[in-house]
């Protein structure tokens, strides 16, 4: 039996969140010089603070990616976000990161501009696309839209990027599992639920529970191999279907999203919110599970450098506590309370009245 398959009932008995941390830990190096030497941030606060609007129109970049690098740069103590949402450069990088100065460390560390990992963030951040998604390269990992190559339409990469992520979720579904309370829940939908590991250690913790995994027929290949090896299976469903296209299905009382927002840009986050609230009944649960950034998108810096990766590969970002609870208010949901799970996971759970 291949231990790809093999999922543990109980928590890990030691936490993997520095191995996590290790492993996004180069895009500290790639954001610095990006914001540095590609971007020149540092010069253009040089003479007082500037909006997010005016460092738009400097240094080119859309929102999205300006807020990447920004929340990046603030998790590094190099900028400050202010009160009144404009940026200012801190008292350290005005010290060190201006050409000129005394103690300027700049030309250091603008070394790692012409890396081949630097230039190609830079090329992110200027096109706002992920890796794969011009027509000439290989599909994009996990994603699925209309005129792009989606590795997850294709059985062998589909299967590859479906197990990559399968690891991550053994580790914490125990432990949403655990701290998630569903009493007199009955049907629970994990939308985009991949493996379906998540909905199945939900499945074990709650003996009445049914559920629903929906998402690509390619990926529902894997969530049944997993589902094999419990004893759930009578009481889950593998549905196939495109969240953006498909209706949602309506036989469910809590709508799961776990890490699946930060695959998506903030227009269709709200969509999928919104198409998700419509289909629970009065009284139903949507739950979003992920990492999530301060409210002030200045961090924290694990956070920061997660959401940079989730930039380079798909069409989102992490957001924020503050960002979600918006989304959730705007498609009529409330009473918003969150559970911390593993590797800087949290469980956003509001109610429909």
């Amino acid at each position: 039996m291949s231990t790809s398959f093999i999922l543990p009932e109980n928590p890990p008995a030691t936490d993997p969140t520095s191995l996590f941390e290790v492993y996004r830990g180069n895009f500290q190096t790639e954001l610095l010089a990006c914001g540095q030497v590609h971007f020149r941030i540092f010069e253009h606060l040089a003479r007082g603070p500037l909006s997010e609007s005016d460092l738009r129109d400097r240094t080119g970049l859309k929102a999205r990616p300006l807020t990447v690098l920004l929340t990046a740069l603030a998790s590094f103590a190099t900028v400050v976000r202010r009160a009144d949402g404009s940026f200012e450069l801190s008292a350290m990088a005005r010290e060190h990161l201006l050409p000129g100065g005394d103690y300027y460390v700049g030309d250091y560390f603008a070394r790692a501009a012409e890396t081949a990992g630097t230039l190609e963030f830079a090329e992110h951040l200027r096109s706002n696309r992920p890796k794969g998604a011009r027509p000439d390269e290989s599909g994009v990992g996990y994603l699925f839209r209309e005129g792009m190559k989606s590795a997850m339409e294709e059985s062998d990469s589909a299967r590859r990027f479906t197990l990559q992520l399968a690891g991550r979720a053994k580790n914490v579904a125990p432990v949403l599992a655990a701290v998630l309370p569903l009493a007199g829940a009955h049907t629970v939908l994990d939308v985009g639920g991949g493996t379906g590991i998540y909905t199945l250690a939900l499945l074990r913790r709650n003996p009445e529970l049914h559920g629903i995994v929906w998402d690509r027929p390619e990926v529902l290949k894997i969530a049944a191999e997993f589902a094999r090896r419990t004893t759930v299976t009578n009481r889950l469903e593998l549905r196939a279907g495109d969240m953006f296209a498909d209706p949602v299905p309506k036989d469910a009382d809590v709508v799961l999203l776990s890490n699946i927002l930060h695959d998506w840009d903030v227009p269709d986050c709200q969509r999928l919110i919104r198409r998700c609230a419509d289909a629970l009944p009065s009284g139903g649960r949507l739950i979003i599970h992920d990492v999530f950034l301060d409210d002030d998108l200045s961090g924290p810096l694990h956070a920061a450098m997660y959401s940079a990766h989730l930039f380079s590969v798909t069409e989102g970002r992490l957001y924020s506590v503050a960002e979600c609870n918006q989304w959730l208010t705007e498609a009529g949901l409330h009473g918003l309370e969150r559970t911390d799970t593993l590797v800087h996971g949290s469980a956003l759970v509001a109610v429909k009245p």
